[in-house]
């Protein structure tokens, strides 16, 4: 018997069992020595990340379903209560719980963080923060309805690098913003792979997976080595493209500083035409239209994604090329703010003289303090109530990632989106109500009390 084999004997989880037994943790709802109760669901990946915060607190759940993707994780946490459906660990030990950190991918955040805050318990969920328009606005509903303490992991919002771009925007020293370039590498392998021929070829499901969970609110389909664990992202049941992989983390400056709020119009262009199972391999432009805020001109916003050439700014060094892995830059009236990469490790002024010639006056701008180290930490912080709030929760993060799901929605269909906001819409196009609002199986169904 191999060594898997023989774990998932042991455990308990070969046999198809919901949970393991839970373990006594002092008195229910009592964090040991005030630290926070913490459960994590989705405990492989960036999952990971998540487990080790919880561990700098009072880990007492862990709930995954692939055990190909935690088993060192349980070992190393023998102790702890495991589950495999979250719907079961928050019946059996919400009174034991604080707060619930999800990793999982985007098909099932919803309905995870859903199930946790309905038993009244803080969330922090990675990003993209859902994968539907309407399961955005009904977690915003859903924070302040519950009174509970929310956070999306968009890493970069926590950086240094970000308050700089704050701090210089806010200052002026940027200008007058009309026009945003974001790009990036991606889609590409490892978590972009589409099979040879569609749909994709069926296999039986492996031992360490539950199938049926996995697959959560989405329509019941055979099981294929082609949707998980890692490519997932590629097909739209389940992911949201390089622009969910990716949006949330490079949108997040602009739509911060410039207080964009959401687009009135999304255009793209892409060489394949639609697939309504997998995203466009071959990359896509796709064009954001925002209207004037105030004093602020309208923005418009581009995401070029691999296989399309990006523009250099007009204040650039012409010979240097543009990082090839990403990047964002916002053209001023006054100065260009430039930073490499998906999110802002070190923005700068272009070109790099000008940014030379500025840096002592852009030391004198206030400095913003800093809310943690990392964003679960902030949503930690935030729960102890050392800090107000953490720097991306509901209320932030929910239209950032409905700018995301706009441009998914308009690469998915190939289609111009006219955006109704107010009326949650697309003007003239009714069809695309289903995927706004994405039908969810028989026993997945949460939020709808909220809209009543």
């Amino acid at each position: 018997m191999s060594n898997r084999r023989s774990f998932l004997k042991k455990s308990g989880l070969a046999a198809g069992a919901a949970s393991f037994p839970s373990f006594a943790i002092g008195k229910a709802g009592q964090s040991a020595n005030s630290k926070i109760n913490c459960a994590v669901i989705g405990c492989g990946g960036m999952g990971g990340y998540a487990m080790g915060e919880a561990a700098k607190e009072n880990l007492v759940a862990m709930c995954d379903l692939d055990l190909s993707r935690v088993e060192k994780a349980f070992k190393k946490h023998a102790y702890v209560p495991k589950f495999k459906d979250f719907r079961v660990m928050m019946d059996k030990m919400h009174k034991e719980i604080d707060a619930v950190s999800i990793s999982t991918p985007d098909h099932t955040h919803f309905a995870a963080a859903m199930c946790a805050m309905e038993h009244g318990k803080h969330v922090f969920i990675q990003k993209p923060l859902a994968h539907n328009i309407w399961q955005l606005r009904t977690l915003q509903k859903a924070a302040k309805h519950y009174g509970v303490t929310t956070q999306m992991g968009n890493q970069g919002h926590t950086f240094e690098g970000m308050r700089r771009i704050k701090e210089w925007t806010d200052a002026d020293v940027v200008g007058d913003v009309t026009e945003v370039i974001t790009w990036t590498d991606r889609p590409n392998r490892p978590w972009f792979v589409p099979p040879e021929t569609f749909p994709a070829p069926t296999s039986p499901v492996p031992d360490h997976l539950d199938w049926d969970l996995w697959q959560g609110p989405v329509a019941h389909r055979d099981y294929s080595k082609h949707y998980c664990p890692v490519t997932w992202r590629g097909w739209w049941p389940y992911g949201c493209g390089a622009l969910g992989d990716i949006g949330c983390h490079t949108f997040d400056a602009p739509f911060w500083v410039l207080g964009l709020g959401l687009p009135t119009k999304v255009e793209v262009v892409r060489t394949p035409p639609p697939n309504e199972e997998f995203i466009p391999m071959k990359g896509s432009l796709t064009t954001y239209h925002f209207p004037a805020r105030g004093e602020k001109p309208p923005v418009t916003m581009k995401w070029y994604e691999a296989g399309f050439e990006v523009p250099k700014p007009r204040r650039w060094d012409q010979d240097k090329p543009l990082p090839a892995g990403g990047g964002m830059y916002m053209e001023g009236t006054k100065e260009t703010l430039f930073h490499e990469g998906m999110r802002p490790n070190s923005p700068m002024l272009t070109p790099r003289s000008r940014f030379d010639e500025m840096k002592k006056d852009l030391r004198e701008i206030d400095r913003l303090p800093s809310l943690g180290n990392g964003p679960i930490n902030e949503f930690y912080r935030a729960i102890k109530g050392e800090i107000d709030a953490p720097g991306s929760p509901f209320d932030y993060a929910a239209p950032l990632t409905e700018v995301v799901l706009l441009g998914a929605l308009a690469q998915r269909t190939g289609r111009t989106i006219e955006w109704d906001a107010e009326n949650m819409t697309v003007k003239g196009q009714p069809e695309l109500a289903p995927l706004i609002k994405e039908p969810a199986r028989e026993g997945w169904s949460y939020g709808e009390s909220l809209w009543s």
